[in-house]
């Protein structure tokens, strides 16, 4: 990630444009704002929420509110709660999410 050609700024991201993603089961609501090369997105999953795809993008993710689950595609699992990140490089992992519960998260990418 290179974060250049940005000038200073901030984000009310009540104002920001929400998109709806259709998951296998759930929806995934995006706020979404694009700064050069670089997509930052507040993501709301339903409770429910399955993801429909394996994805191999890098993210660096935090979860702010509810649950994530993760699934590796090696079969690891991991669960991400309120103030837990993760990271991870594109094409490094593929990885898909679900959010039994609901779920917040803020994500650069």
């Amino acid at each position: 990630m290179n974060l250049s050609n940005i000038p200073f700024g901030t984000t009310d991201w009540s104002k920001v444009e929400r998109t709806e993603h259709a998951g296998i089961t759930g929806k995934a609501f995006w706020r979404t704002q694009q700064f050069g090369g670089i997509r930052v997105r507040m993501v709301e999953y339903t409770a429910g929420y399955v993801s429909d795809h394996w994805c191999s993008k890098g993210h660096i993710l935090l979860c702010l509110e509810g649950e994530l689950h993760t699934e590796l595609d090696d079969g690891r699992q991991h669960v991400l709660r309120p103030g837990m990140s993760y990271q991870v490089a594109d094409g490094a992992e593929a990885h898909r999410s679900t959010a039994p519960n609901g779920a917040k998260l803020f994500i650069v990418d």
